[in-house]
């Protein structure tokens, strides 16, 4: 390559490392001029060692042509080709990594959730995503839990549930199925009653009667959580999804467990209420595959031991 091509090449091509070092070793230092320019390329990570050999080949040349108020055109070519190479390999990464970011729909260093629960979501719900939604529960009062609050779906989403969540906890004895069993008339309404939580007396009824359905479950299975758990062989499902929209509102394993739980005496248990309880309760891995959390919930699932 002739010298006179050397910058527009650099300008319109852009210029690698490798090709940068390839045409300076051999275009720009023959032998006739490695006596003035006693150096050669040697592939570096720092700027600062390209500067420095910037700076030592200016000094060369002018040791070499002391009569000469500015750098020859040589000189020039050169330092065109070392600044194109000394950006570090971190400031080469990051507009890919920025790109990769933007491509995934957060920000750089941000962790990558299912599609619902954006940057934008409440604060309890995205708790709610990362700490609970998927994550085998096999705890009585935990799974009754889950199960009144995905019930109030039929009145309220999930954000508005959960900035309820500790004041339900509260109010139905952190939903110990024995002491709710066990509530009265005047409780119920006093509850019905509560302006923080405003729900119906019907929706208050129904966590109290479910309460006993569980009672009787237990009594019979031994626990909540053996029967809930028996509908999947006591091992979660885990599901591949990629987009949301191959998540089911519903499933065949929801619509057993709901036609049974009717059977029994529970209320508002619909297949697609007690989806979204399977699915919080982790019964069911429904993280897409992307979501940092499926890979996490997935290992839960994984253990080698089951609930018995």
């Amino acid at each position: 390559m002739s010298k006179s091509n050397v910058r527009r090449h650099a300008l319109e091509k852009g210029m690698t490392l490798k090709d940068a070092q390839k045409i300076l070793n051999q275009s720009f230092f023959p032998k006739s001029l490695k006596k003035v320019y006693p150096v050669g390329l040697q592939k570096s990570t720092s700027s600062l060692s390209l500067s420095s050999l910037s700076l030592s080949l200016s000094q060369n040349s002018n040791d070499s042509s002391s009569q000469a108020d500015s750098l020859t055109p040589l000189d020039e070519d050169i330092s065109l080709a070392l600044r194109l190479i000394s950006v570090s390999p971190r400031q080469r990464r990051e507009p890919t990594a920025a790109k990769t970011a933007q491509q995934l729909n957060t920000e750089p260093g941000e962790l990558k959730r299912c599609n619902w629960a954006t940057k934008n979501s409440d604060k309890a719900y995205i708790e709610f995503h990362d700490e609970c939604w998927g994550v085998p529960a096999y705890d009585d009062n935990k799974l009754f839990e889950l199960l009144a609050l995905s019930g109030l779906l039929m009145d309220y989403n999930w954000t508005e549930i959960l900035r309820r969540k500790e004041t339900l906890r509260e109010v139905f004895a952190e939903f110990d199925p024995y002491t709710v069993a066990k509530m009265e008339e005047k409780e119920i309404m006093e509850i019905a009653s509560n302006k923080a939580l405003s729900l119906a007396e019907s929706r208050v009824m129904c966590i109290a009667d479910n309460a006993k359905c569980i009672m009787k479950i237990i009594r019979e299975c031994g626990s909540f959580s053996s029967y809930i758990w028996g509908f999947v062989n006591h091992k979660p499902i885990i599901n591949r999804y990629k987009y949301p929209r191959n998540v089911p509102l519903r499933s065949p394993k929801a619509e057993a467990l709901s036609k049974d739980m009717v059977k029994r005496g529970f209320r508002f248990v619909g297949p697609v209420i007690v989806h979204s309880f399977i699915q919080a309760a982790g019964l069911t891995i429904d993280h897409l595959v992307d979501c940092y959390r499926h890979d996490e919930c997935v290992s839960l699932a994984e253990r080698p031991w089951r609930h018995i």
